[in-house]
């Protein structure tokens, strides 16, 4: 098969299945990323996406199946072509992974010295850019001990798009973020992504931010693609499932209680 695959999507995941020993995680997954776009991969915690996410940045490789990324197939690439290619994504992990003795400046600054071999004022420059584009010029110097939480975050996402990545990748943006910060981190998502002229793939179980700013949407359950569409088709899909997990209701087929025998023989085996 070609390593190489002519596409108009930026991502291509075909019937991809992964597992760790014995135990399935990932059962026949197809989706496709067109350039450009918001896309949301969403689901319970557990589900698969973060896996997904992983093996679409090269970092896990599928038991079967072809992962592609700007038309290259990652899972046949050499580790130098791997490498080359990942330089062109950038990845915002869940609570940020700021290097905690690098100030702001100096995380930002970090990809630019160590991949590229722009001058120092240079690097200075598009470094206080790219914290201008998150709000956060002025937090150059602070180290991250000295960030909130959702500061801290804004800093990762500019050091994320510090070499102008083609492919975002976004690890649960969201978690522990108050509602300001959260709404903060959701529009600038959106605004880099369409300003850089880039593609997003955001992992997340934060229903409402999500369906508010992404073009299309991925729902996973037990390791499938459960349904997919429009954030408007997510929200009057009829899958009972799914719409237990957008509405947040008790009640529905994800049980409240683990499964365990009745609690009666639990109590008369005593």
């Amino acid at each position: 098969m070609r390593d190489t695959v002519e596409t108009s999507n930026l991502v291509e995941v075909e019937n991809v299945y992964f597992g760790y020993d014995q135990r399935q995680i990932l059962k026949n997954i197809n989706l496709v990323v067109p350039k450009g776009r918001v896309v949301a991969i969403m689901g319970l915690s557990g589900c698969g996406k973060t896996t997904l996410l992983r093996l679409i940045g090269g970092a896990l490789v599928p038991d079967r199946g072809e992962i592609r990324v700007a038309g290259r197939v990652v899972n046949r690439l050499a580790a130098e072509e791997l490498l080359a290619l990942r330089r062109k994504m950038g990845m915002l992990f869940q609570f940020g992974a700021l290097f905690t003795d690098m100030s702001s400046f100096d995380n930002v600054a970090f990809q630019m010295r160590e991949h590229t071999h722009l001058s120092e004022p240079l690097i200075r420059n598009l470094a206080l850019l790219k914290l201008q584009a998150v709000g956060l010029r002025g937090a150059a110097d602070l180290m991250p001990s000295e960030l909130s939480g959702g500061m801290a975050r804004r800093v990762a996402l500019a050091r994320s798009i510090a070499l102008d990545p083609m492919l975002m990748l976004y690890d649960e943006p969201f978690t522990g973020l108050d509602p300001i910060s959260l709404g903060v981190i959701g529009q600038l998502i959106r605004r880099l992504n369409d300003s850089l002229g880039a593609t997003s793939i955001v992992v997340t179980h934060d229903v409402a931010e999500a369906l508010e700013l992404v073009d299309y949407v991925y729902y996973m359950a037990a390791g499938k693609v459960e349904f997919h569409g429009t954030p408007d088709e997510v929200r009057a899909a009829g899958i009972p499932s799914l719409r237990q997990f957008v509405y947040g209701e008790p009640d529905g087929p994800v049980p409240f209680h683990y499964p365990a025998p009745e609690y009666r023989q639990d109590l008369l085996a005593q």
